[in-house]
């Protein structure tokens, strides 16, 4: 009997329209009737992935930027908040800087109105002017970002073409294998590809199990659902791993089941598993 149902949001729970239809809307009301944990998982951001909370009736904490933060919806209480390795940290920027790029960095910093640090506005690079122009208001400006980051940074991300993210990501996780989570994936809402960095050990499935053992919840009675790269952990970890159709191949290689793709409401068809279940 599955006690737990992980949710990832894009290209899971909602479209490819960003929409979350009434039909998946009321399978996950329902699953949450029925007595299930349900715990959206996603590489979101914590301030977009309220707007979720109220149509979904969830009163449970949120794993946001893919495990890094938990915080609960409530009264916005941080539950975890992962945390680098100061001088790695610096290290890792410097390595960035010098290939090109600026980064990203996150901070546990809803209650001031802005989600993540940058160095600046201005850039060469076309997929950061589009992350830049679909996030105006979410941002601090911090010119000493790459030699002088936020003590509270707790993941951060670099973006641009796959193919060079991809060599980046191998960089940095061959520098600092012991510190460093990194994946590159690419999120519906932009047109680049994100390296996303967080420290060693922080996944999704790592938030999952974080909340599971305070509820007395085992592995084996997770059920976890997702359509990338970053999902792979709690996939493998989760009692029953699901991947979507419109997964990327070496999720649904990993899973145990494969659901709907997210236009075809795939995550009713999970809700009806996890309900016979019972």
């Amino acid at each position: 009997m599955y006690r737990l149902l992980a949710l990832d949001i894009d290209g899971t729970l909602v479209n490819s329209r960003h929409e979350l239809t009434e039909p998946t809307r009321a399978a996950v009301r329902a699953v949450r009737a029925a007595g299930v944990q349900v715990v959206l998982a996603t590489g979101r951001r914590y301030s977009r992935t309220l707007p979720l909370v109220e149509p979904l009736g969830l009163d449970l904490p949120l794993i946001t930027a893919s495990g890094a933060l938990i915080k609960h919806p409530a009264d916005h209480r941080t539950l975890f908040m992962a945390q680098f390795d100061p001088v790695v940290l610096r290290a890792m920027l410097s390595h960035i800087e010098r290939r090109g790029y600026d980064a990203i960095l996150y901070t546990d910093s809803f209650a001031q109105g802005f989600d993540f640090h940058c160095p600046t506005r201005e850039t060469a690079s076309p997929e950061l002017a589009d992350f830049y122009l679909l996030n105006p208001e979410d941002a601090r400006i911090h010119p000493t970002l790459m030699r002088d980051p936020p003590d509270d940074a707790f993941a951060g991300f670099v973006i641009g073409q796959r193919p060079d993210m991809l060599a980046l990501a191998a960089e940095l996780v061959g520098q600092w294998p012991d510190h460093l989570y990194v994946h590159v994936l690419r999120s519906p809402r932009y047109v680049g590809f994100m390296c996303e960095i967080a420290p060693a050990g922080v996944s999704k499935w790592s938030g999952v199990l974080h909340l599971a053992s305070e509820w007395g919840i085992e592995p084996a009675e997770i059920c976890a659902v997702g359509d990338d790269v970053n999902d792979l952990p709690m996939i493998v970890g989760a009692g029953l791993g699901v991947a979507m159709a419109n997964s990327v191949p070496e999720l649904k290689l990993a899973a145990d089941r494969i659901a709907p793709c997210n236009d075809s409401d795939g995550v009713v068809e999970v809700a009806r598993w996890i309900l016979d279940s019972h």
